[in-house]
């Protein structure tokens, strides 16, 4: 079950990496506006972790929902 630990770390440390890279972009400042695209785009940066040094910039689109009546 060694395997598992080791696996474990690698993925937090990949976690890690990508946080670095959101908050060298900027995701995380008080002027951004939060909405769909903005915390897809940040969630993106996270997961793609080290890929972000590699030239993935990952962008999501959506459109953001209205309200019902």
């Amino acid at each position: 079950m060694r395997g598992t630990g080791i696996g474990g770390v690698i993925v937090v440390i990949w976690l890690v990496i990508g946080v670095v890279a959101a908050v060298q972009r900027g995701y995380f400042s008080d002027d951004r506006e939060v909405n769909c695209k903005t915390f897809g785009d940040t969630a993106l940066t996270i997961v793609a972790g080290p890929l972000n040094y590699f030239g993935v910039n990952p962008k999501i689109e959506c459109d953001d929902l209205e309200p019902s009546r």
